[in-house]
Formats: structure tokens, sequence, C-alpha cells
């Protein structure tokens, strides 16, 4: 009995120092596995123009501080931010040096927010325009670490370095395959830094955006640094049909893809029963465009039924224009039902002044994501008018009832007449 019970014991012992072995090297590979903070550098032009006095009746420069000012206030804890400096120090005219002249004004790490904003506070404009240089150092400055990379560029004009042409520095940065996304925002920027900046921002599959005011500076840049907090969607290149039939079949997921003026471009998406279908579509305009436009997103069945659509309208006080749709197809009590192709139609109205180039087309993103649908999901595709067959079959039968009511009241109208 005495040897049953020590045999138990050891037994145990046994169970108990293994558990505590596995438990250990779990615990160190939560911690490997453990994601590596988000990364942003906000790399900011400090060249002789940004003294000029055009956003909100103050220069540039005291607007990209007030928004830095803001930004850093409402930055994220998990987020390590840094800032870099181009034309900030070099007041001369030698070209050689002026193109040396970018540095690192905060290292990317944990923020001290009081840090950052007296070293923001310390510029002036001051030198030349060396992007191309700057984007290189500030690739650098990421360089290491897997995860989220982003750089926003804020300048007020076009690269004043080449031959060392930014958008091919952008090119070999997106070559490397180190997932750093370069998003580019333009200060009261003319057509040539306007196209420049939007090179930019395409070759890693950034966005661009045009400020005019304090407060959309502030906003935007504020969302790009919180998007550095998300996990990470890299929009896949997507190049949508003519027509239906030739279109291609997405799934769920971020699409890039550019739309000509006056084009439709088409793309299909396979809806099980039982699913829902949610899309949404930006359209940016990237050069100077006239200023009433808006954008349709259209769904489709395969045989050209309109299933539901969303439209916006714009007057030339944003750059980019949104809109989106829902579908959700009814379940089916047949377990091997298809799947029914949705045919999207993305079109836009922007149109383009004249002496403006109409290539290539305006950049769109398109998202698309197929869940799981209501419940009890009916199907808006009813021969195309969706919910409109209530109103339809509400008209029908007021226009039923009135047309026995006349014919009562004129009978009885005939009737009193012959009578007299």
């Amino acid at each position: 009995m005495i040897r049953r019970q020590r045999l138990a014991v050891g037994v145990c012992a046994l169970l108990a120092a293994l558990a505590a072995g596995l438990t250990f090297p779990t615990a160190a590979a939560a911690d490997e596995t453990e994601q590596a903070a988000p990364k942003v550098e906000l790399v900011l032009d400090v060249s002789g123009s940004m003294r000029t006095r055009d956003i909100d009746g103050g220069t540039r420069m005291a607007a990209a501080k007030q928004a830095f000012d803001d930004v850093l206030d409402a930055t994220p804890q998990d987020v390590e931010l840094g800032i870099r400096t181009l034309g900030a120090n070099y007041p001369g005219n030698d070209r050689k040096e002026g193109c040396k002249d970018t540095a690192q004004l905060y290292p990317v790490g944990p923020l001290d927010r009081t840090d950052a904003k007296t070293a923001v506070a310390t510029l002036q404009p001051t030198g030349w325009t060396p992007i191309g240089p700057a984007l290189l150092k500030a690739a650098g400055d990421l360089d290491g670490g897997s995860g989220t990379r982003r750089i926003v560029l804020i300048s007020d004009g076009e690269d004043t370095c080449q031959p060392l042409d930014p958008c091919e520095v952008a090119r070999e940065i997106a070559a490397k395959g180190i997932g750093l996304t370069i998003d580019t925002l333009g200060l009261v920027p003319d057509s040539k830094t306007r196209d420049q900046l939007s090179c930019i921002a395409d070759a890693t599959g950034g966005t661009y955006t045009s400020v005019q005011h304090k407060e959309e500076l502030t906003d935007r840049v504020g969302q790009l640094v919180h998007r550095a907090a998300d996990p990470v969607v890299t929009p896949v290149a997507a190049s949508g049909a003519g027509q239906c039939t030739s279109a291609p079949t997405l799934k769920s997921g971020l699409y890039t893809d550019r739309a000509a003026f006056g084009q439709q471009r088409w793309y299909k998406v396979d809806v099980k029963p039982g699913q829902e279908l949610r899309a949404s579509v930006s359209v940016a305009d990237d050069r100077a465009v006239n200023p009433s436009y808006g954008v349709l997103l259209r769904a489709v069945t395969a045989k050209g039924r309109e299933i539901v659509r969303g439209e916006a309208a714009g007057t030339g006080r944003t750059d980019m224009i949104s809109t989106g749709l829902r579908y959700p197809k009814p379940s089916s009590d047949d377990d091997n039902a298809p799947a029914e192709t949705v045919c999207l139609e993305v079109a836009h109205s922007f149109s383009a002044p004249a002496g403006v180039k109409s290539t290539p087309g305006l950049p769109l993103e398109l998202t698309v994501d197929v869940v799981s649908g209501p419940d009890q999901a009916h199907d808006v595709a009813s021969f195309g008018l969706g919910r409109g067959w209530w109103l339809l079959g509400t008209l029908v039968l007021i226009g039923f009832l009135a047309g026995v009511l006349w014919g009562w009241l004129s009978r009885w109208r005939v009737a009193i007449w012959r009578t007299n």
C-alpha cells in the first residue's frame, strides 16, 4: 500500500515537472511571435518656399508646425515615430551642398511629445528641396523589424536635386520588398508638384493628398499616423475590363486600378447563398479637374439586371470621392447551390480642364468584402427593382381603388343627369 502511494506521488511529481518544462518554452514562443511596433517617420520640407503665406492667412511652415503639434498629441502609444527634415540647414546657393541637406530631427522610437514639439518649434524655412535624398535616408531610418513602416512626406514643391528622381527612388524602395509605404501631401501644389508626389505615392501603394487648409493637413497626417497602427493591408493591383464578361474575378481584399475620364471599369465577385457582398470605391483627382464630379458603383447580375447601386457627387471641395453598396444573397435549402456571379461597375464623371493630361486615368481604390449574410436576407435583385416592388405594388393597388371609385362616381353622376 505504501509502495503504491509513493509510486503515485512520484508519477504526479514527474507530470508536474514535465508540465512546468513545457510551460516556459510556450511563453517564450509567445514572446518571440509578438509583433513589432509600427514605425512612422514624418518627412517635412523646410525649404525657402515654405515661407509663402497662402494657407489660411499664414505661412506654409506655420501650418505644418501646428499640424505636427496636434498630431504628436494624438499619436497612439504603440507607434514609434520619428521626424526627418529636408532643406532645413543649408541656406547657400551651392546645389551640391543643398542636395545633401537632410537630417533626422527626432529619431524613430518611443515618442517623447515634449522633446519632439521642441525640435519642431526650432525649424525655419531655409534651403533646397532634396526629396530623393531624404526618402533614401528615411528608408534607412525605418530599416529593420517586421512591423508596419510608413513614411509621410509633406512638401510644397518638386525636387530640386535632379537627376536623382524621387519617383525612381520610391520605385527602388518598393522593389526591395520591405513593405514600406510612402504617403505624400502637397501644400498648395502646382501641377508639376502634384504629378511628382502622386508618382512617389503610387510607386509604394501609398496615397497622395493635396492640402489647401490647416485643418486638412492636421486631419490627414493624423489619419496616416493612426493607419500605421492598423493591421497591414497591402493593395493588390487589378485591371478592370470594359465589360463584365471579360472582367477579372476578385476575392475579398483591397485593390487599386486607374479609370480614364468617361471610362467604365468592370469586376466580378462570386457570392454564395447566405453571403453578403460589401463593396466600396474611392476615386482621387491626382491632377486639376473641373469642379463638378461624381462616382458610381453598381452591382449587376450576369444577365444585366441592376441589383443595387451607390453614388456620390462632389463640387470641388475635396480631392477624393467615395461610395459603397451592400448585397445580401438569400440562403438556399440546397447545400450545393452554386455561387452567383455579381458584376461590379465603377464609373466617374471627373473631367479635365483644357491643357490637363487625360492619361493615365485617375487612381481608384476598390474594397471587396464577402461575409456571412443576415439571417433574413431578401433578394434585392428582384427584376432590378429591389425594395421598389413594395412601392410599385402599393401604387398599383391605389390606382385600382381610385379607378373603381372614379368609375362609380361617374356612373352615379350620369344617372343623376339622366334623371334630371
